[in-house]
Parts: C-alpha cells; structure tokens; sequence
C-alpha cells in the first residue's frame, strides 16, 4: 500500500475574522497584513506549491485570546506574532527550516 503523503508539506491558516461590537478579534491586529506578509515571504523564498507549502486564510479558530493567530499543520503549532519580523521568522525557521519559533508559541490553555 502507497505511503500516505500530505499534498502539501505544510500549511499555515491565519484568523482574519472581524467580530462585531468591537469585540477583540484578530483582525483588529493586522492580520491579513500578517497574511499578506507570509505570502510573499514565502513566494520569495521558494516555498509555496505542492509539496512545499500553503498559506491561507481562516475564519475564526476560537483562540483570540493570544490573537492574532496562525497554525501550522501538520504539527499543529500555534503562533502569536506581533509584527513583520515575527512573520519573517515563522517563515524562515518553521515554514522553511521545519523549527518551531518557541518565543512565538501561543500558551496551551488560551482561547477565545
């Protein structure tokens, strides 16, 4: 039997969800800015396609606690990130490299 192989070799979702009333949400953070970033970062550095990587948007993943957030399967880590440098980072050492930016890790038990 075929090997199982994962179409892409990683995939990284950002929460671009805007709530309602002013309520915290990621997309007050600059998110799809974030998004934006990783995109072309990641075009830049050769990384996007099958067998490499994906970047996408996401509604709400119900962690806007530590938001702005992205995950990245399929080792299912999920970041906190602040700035362009943050995103630059996640790229190059996780997206690229296959090494977790612990600094960037968002605590276990944060949620909505």
């Amino acid at each position: 039997m075929p090997e199982n192989k994962s179409y892409y070799q990683r995939h990284i979702f950002f929460c671009l969800n805007q709530r309602e009333g002013g309520e915290e949400c990621c997309a007050q953070h600059k998110a799809q800015a974030a998004f934006e970033r990783c995109k072309s970062q990641a075009k830049a550095e050769g990384l996007l396609g099958p067998g490499k990587v994906r970047v996408n948007k996401a509604g709400c993943l119900d962690r806007c606690a530590g938001g702005p957030i992205a995950v990245v399967y399929p080792e299912a880590v999920w970041y906190s990130y602040v700035d362009e440098s943050d995103i630059d980072e996640i790229v190059q050492s996780h997206l690229r490299d296959g090494v977790v930016v612990q600094r960037l890790v968002t605590p276990a038990g944060v949620g909505r």
